[in-house]
Protein backbone atom coordinates (compact mmCIF):
# COMPACT_ATOMS: atom_id res chain seq x y z
CA UNK A 1 0.00 0.00 0.00
CA UNK A 2 3.27 2.32 0.66
CA UNK A 3 4.35 2.20 -2.76
CA UNK A 4 1.03 3.40 -4.35
CA UNK A 5 1.03 6.67 -2.13
CA UNK A 6 4.15 7.83 -4.33
CA UNK A 7 2.06 7.06 -7.18
CA UNK A 8 -1.07 8.75 -6.09
CA UNK A 9 0.59 12.07 -5.48
CA UNK A 10 2.00 12.08 -9.16
CA UNK A 11 -0.87 11.26 -10.76
CA UNK A 12 -2.79 13.97 -8.12
CA UNK A 13 -0.07 16.61 -8.46
CA UNK A 14 -0.64 19.01 -11.71
CA UNK A 15 2.78 19.48 -14.44
CA UNK A 16 5.52 20.43 -13.55
CA UNK A 17 8.56 22.15 -15.83
CA UNK A 18 12.34 21.36 -14.57
CA UNK A 19 11.94 24.15 -11.90
CA UNK A 20 8.74 22.85 -10.14
CA UNK A 21 6.38 25.36 -11.17
CA UNK A 22 3.26 24.39 -12.70
CA UNK A 23 3.37 23.67 -16.42
CA UNK A 24 0.48 26.47 -17.73
CA UNK A 25 -2.07 24.50 -20.01
CA UNK A 26 -2.84 26.18 -23.66
CA UNK A 27 -6.20 26.18 -24.56
CA UNK A 28 -7.35 27.94 -27.73
CA UNK A 29 -10.77 28.63 -27.99
CA UNK A 30 -11.27 30.93 -31.19
CA UNK A 31 -12.55 30.85 -34.86
CA UNK A 32 -9.28 29.83 -36.44
CA UNK A 33 -9.21 26.76 -33.89
CA UNK A 34 -12.45 25.49 -34.80
CA UNK A 35 -11.66 25.45 -38.34
CA UNK A 36 -7.96 23.93 -38.12
CA UNK A 37 -10.75 21.17 -35.91
CA UNK A 38 -13.10 20.66 -38.75
CA UNK A 39 -10.17 20.45 -41.29
CA UNK A 40 -8.26 18.20 -38.84
CA UNK A 41 -11.80 15.69 -39.00
CA UNK A 42 -12.17 16.19 -42.90
CA UNK A 43 -9.42 13.55 -43.28
CA UNK A 44 -10.65 11.14 -41.24
CA UNK A 45 -12.18 7.97 -42.64
CA UNK A 46 -15.64 8.35 -39.95
CA UNK A 47 -16.08 12.06 -40.97
CA UNK A 48 -18.93 11.00 -43.60
CA UNK A 49 -20.88 9.58 -40.84
CA UNK A 50 -24.27 11.33 -39.91
CA UNK A 51 -23.69 11.49 -36.03
CA UNK A 52 -19.92 13.18 -36.52
CA UNK A 53 -21.25 15.44 -39.36
CA UNK A 54 -24.07 16.68 -37.25
CA UNK A 55 -21.39 17.19 -34.19
CA UNK A 56 -19.23 18.83 -36.67
CA UNK A 57 -22.07 21.44 -37.99
CA UNK A 58 -23.10 22.06 -34.53
CA UNK A 59 -19.89 22.72 -33.66
CA UNK A 60 -19.05 24.85 -36.21
CA UNK A 61 -22.22 27.02 -36.29
CA UNK A 62 -21.89 27.90 -32.49
CA UNK A 63 -17.94 28.93 -33.59
CA UNK A 64 -19.51 31.28 -36.30
CA UNK A 65 -22.16 32.78 -33.53
CA UNK A 66 -19.41 33.43 -30.97
CA UNK A 67 -19.59 30.63 -28.73
CA UNK A 68 -16.18 29.09 -29.79
CA UNK A 69 -15.91 27.22 -26.33
CA UNK A 70 -18.60 24.98 -26.88
CA UNK A 71 -18.28 24.91 -30.45
CA UNK A 72 -14.61 23.39 -29.99
CA UNK A 73 -16.07 20.93 -27.74
CA UNK A 74 -18.31 19.44 -30.06
CA UNK A 75 -15.80 20.02 -32.79
CA UNK A 76 -13.17 17.26 -30.77
CA UNK A 77 -16.25 14.94 -29.82
CA UNK A 78 -16.75 14.88 -32.99
CA UNK A 79 -12.77 14.26 -34.02
CA UNK A 80 -13.27 11.10 -31.01
CA UNK A 81 -16.28 9.25 -33.05
CA UNK A 82 -14.37 9.80 -36.29
CA UNK A 83 -12.22 7.76 -34.67
CA UNK A 84 -13.99 5.44 -33.53
CA UNK A 85 -16.38 4.54 -36.64
CA UNK A 86 -15.11 1.77 -38.64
Amino acid sequence: MRALLPLALLFAAPDLVAGGEPMPRVTTDSREYCVELADRLGVLPGARDDAVRRLAEDGMQLCNNGHPRTGVAKLRRAIRAAQLHP
